[in-house]
Order: structure tokens, then sequence, then C-alpha cells
């Protein structure tokens, strides 16, 4: 996929997909969150968000299915700018969460800007393996390593960012 450069920002949704629906990253979805994620580099990326009071799990807390969304959507991206910078190639793959596991080390405050940092730590071929974390004040309250793979054609999401 070509990216789609514009006046709008460098972020990776809005430059490569600025027309996707996915509840956590997509630039045309109202009601999802809208992550929005910047690269550090070749294989890190950095997003920052701030939750909504009809994101809370309880009076002062962020839910930690939202929390959850954050480092998945998060993290896919930031595989696929790895494996497209990896690869040299010029368009971004669409990937697709392949495994995930989510650790949620402390309460997730509602009333802070929340920083997701995320990097791929291996990639091979067609997939990257991606470590990342929720900071809130300075202090980790999610964790999470999953693997990313790229899709092909046949693949029901293989269009999803073209959209």
């Amino acid at each position: 996929m070509q990216p789609k450069r514009g006046p709008m920002s460098d972020c990776l949704q809005e430059t490569f997909a600025p027309n996707t629906l996915c509840f956590g990253c997509g630039p045309k979805n109202l009601q999802g969150l809208r992550i929005r994620s910047f690269p550090e580099g070749d294989d890190a990326c950095v997003c920052r968000w701030h939750p909504q009071a009809h994101h809370l799990a309880f009076p002062g807390v962020l839910n930690g299915g939202i929390c959850g969304t954050l480092l998945d959507c998060h993290s896919n991206w930031t595989a696929a700018w790895h494996l497209m910078r990896a690869s040299g190639a010029s368009s971004l793959p669409c990937t697709v969460t392949a495994e995930f596991a989510v650790k949620l080390t402390r309460p997730t405050p509602l009333d802070v800007e929340l920083l997701v940092r995320a990097r791929a730590i291996a990639a091979q071929g067609d997939r990257a393996t991606v470590e990342a974390h929720i900071e809130a004040n300075g202090k980790t309250t999610a964790t999470c390593r999953g693997i990313f793979v790229a899709v092909k054609e046949g693949h029901p999401a293989y269009h999803r960012w073209g959209q």
C-alpha cells in the first residue's frame, strides 16, 4: 500500500490508511479510539492518547479491554512499520495479530495522557514480534508481547487499510 501523505500528520494511520474503520486505530471510525502511532527509528513507535470518561472500568480507572486494544493496535502498526523498513519496501504491509498476551500491572488512570511505546524485538520473513507498554505518570500500567503477520491477497484483512 502506497503512503497517502498530506498535511494531516506524520502518524502511520493517517499516512498509510486514512480511511480505515478499525475500532482502535481507524481514523474514519468516529466512535473508535483513533490512536495515532508515530515512528521512532526503524523498529519502534510511540503513541500519546488521552482516555475519556466513557472508557472507564470503575471510577478513575481505564477499562482493561481498552488497554488491550491500545496495545494491540499500536503494536500491529509498529510491526508493519518495522517489516516495511526491514525489507526496504516503499509500501506498508497489511499485518494482523497472530498471537497476543497482555499483563495489566497496575490500574491505568483515566485522567492523564497515556504514553504507549512499542518496539519490534524480532522479525523473520512476514512476521514480527513486538513488545509494548502503557505508561501513565511515568509508571508502567500494562505490558504486552505479540506476533504480527503480514497477510497476502486472499486474506479477509488484506485490503482493509486501503478502504
